[in-house]
């Protein structure tokens, strides 16, 4: 089978660079081991402005109008919407974080991002908030499951998706590139933190992170605002909850086994900021590796020896907001020979031994 395209992961990248190349005529195909990876159980949250110093990503204002754009399209195309937009209620945990978010009220850069400022001891039916609050605009999360599942069938459908491990040091480089039976004349590599064990792209820096969320039954009616206490708070309709999430460089496993350390952190943070929390009954704990790293940049471009292998990863926790103007940028540099994005040449003498 000859083709352009094989790509090697179904997570949200590589499936939104499979969407975007097929979208311009690419025979594609695509690979995946079938497991839960990091794009299913991430909140595929979207927060433009973080930190306790409420500082705007310099690039949002052309990553986030990408993604709104992307999944409208695909919302259109698949008729059910997968990028819920609700207004965030940041609660301060000190003074400073309030008198920062007073001061960023008055940049008109941040204005389009930041709604009212909330005064101390202002008292909400929600939570307790003694330091006060301030409300976010233009935030929401992405339906991860559902869309990964879609684009899933809509692969099937096309003949285009294998469910299969990946063994890479099966790649056969002569006379032709070669896998199996398939005959690509790029192979692209999203397989999240798998990258680590992968031959070809194992000496980029990352920095992994593991994560755990829950999702909770409550027996009281929740607000339909996300909550922003240092963790976050997703209402998922009127009586279901997720919160998370557990950020672990050192506990990194194969198994990714749950914790009921994570689980103890969790809750015990948000009956802080509402005792009655507690009375809530966990559900689901899920965990999942988070592809981090080192320069908080996502790792795209080419093998140093061997240009037909790719990589197209590393975008953390910010995958839901990053990978939608990055695979329209990809998909246009493998395409037209353009510069490619957060390109891993930049590691190319530090990092790579040959």
């Amino acid at each position: 089978m000859n083709i352009d395209f094989l790509i090697i992961g179904q997570g949200l990248a590589g499936s939104l660079l499979a969407w975007e190349l097929i979208a311009r005529g690419c025979t594609v195909f695509i690979i995946d081991n079938g497991n839960e990876n990091a794009s299913q159980v991430a909140a595929g949250l979207i927060n433009p402005i973080t930190g306790m110093r409420f500082v705007k990503a310099a690039d949002i204002d052309y990553l986030l109008p990408a993604a709104k754009q992307s999944y409208q399209q695909l919302a259109n195309f698949f008729q059910q919407d997968f990028f819920i937009e609700k207004p965030m209620l940041r609660r301060f945990g000190s003074e400073t974080e309030y008198n920062n978010a007073q001061k960023r009220l008055l940049e008109p850069a941040y204005q389009p991002y930041l709604g009212r400022l909330h005064k101390t001891q202002h008292k909400t039916g929600y939570f307790t908030a003694p330091q006060g609050f301030i409300e976010q605009k233009q935030t929401g999360y992405l339906l991860t499951q559902p869309l990964l599942n879609c684009l899933k069938d809509f692969f099937i459908a096309k003949s285009c998706y294998r469910q299969t491990c990946f063994n890479a040091e099966a790649i056969q480089f002569a006379p032709t590139l070669q896998w199996q039976d398939i005959k690509p004349k790029q192979i692209i590599f999203c397989e999240g933190y798998h990258a680590k064990q992968n031959p070809w792209f194992s000496w980029l820096p990352f920095q992994l992170a593991k994560g755990e969320i829950l999702t909770l039954e409550h027996a009281h009616d929740l607000p339909d605002n996300l909550l922003n206490y240092g963790n976050w708070l997703i209402p998922l309709n009127s009586r279901h909850l997720r919160i998370g999430a557990t950020f672990d460089h050192k506990h990194i496993n194969i198994n990714i086994n749950i914790t009921e350390q994570a689980k103890t952190e969790l809750l015990n943070a948000l009956t802080l900021i509402n005792a009655d929390f507690a009375k809530a009954n966990c559900i689901k704990q899920q965990a999942n590796i988070r592809p981090c790293t080192l320069d908080k940049h996502p790792f795209i471009g080419r093998h140093p020896h061997h240009q037909q292998l790719a990589i197209f990863n590393g975008f953390g926790a910010k995958g839901s907001l990053q990978i939608p103007w990055y695979s329209k940028q990809f998909a246009h540099a493998l395409l037209n020979h353009s510069p490619i994005p957060a390109n891993i040449e930049r590691y190319y003498a530090t990092h790579f031994l040959g």
